[in-house]
């Protein structure tokens, strides 16, 4: 079998972390308030599809670790969907960004009726 003369059109790409294990001060309950909480962040970045062969062509997925960190670290978060709010405008404004996907868990919030509580949102750039 020989290879291809010409490759086919890439119809999409995404940029993929799964299962980031981040603590974090995050809930309204008063037992929430002191102590850290494990989240399960996943992350799904659409880019622009292109074929790529360097890291400077694509976008970076330990900058989506570092902006997940950062904003777990920047001090208590009521809500879940905060954090996924914010999470997912820092991937936004990277650059090659168009859609992302967020989900972020609560391992410990219904123990041990549920595995985990958590939230799913997408933001994506506006379309002409």
């Amino acid at each position: 079998m020989t290879a291809p003369t010409s490759q086919p059109p890439l119809l999409e790409q995404r940029i993929l972390v799964r299962t980031l294990r981040l603590e974090a001060r995050i809930g309204i309950h008063p037992h929430e308030q002191d102590h850290p909480q494990v989240l399960i962040v996943d992350v799904e970045i659409e880019t622009q599809p292109r074929r790529v062969t360097k890291l400077s062509e694509t976008l970076n997925y330990e900058a989506v670790v570092q902006a997940a960190r950062a904003i777990a670290g920047s001090g208590h978060i009521d809500l879940v969907e905060t954090f996924a709010d914010r999470l997912a405008c820092a991937c936004l404004d990277m650059p090659g960004a168009r859609e992302v996907r967020v989900r972020v868990l609560k391992p410990a919030a219904l123990q041990p009726d549920a595995e985990a509580a958590g939230v799913e949102i997408r933001v994506g750039l506006a379309t002409p």
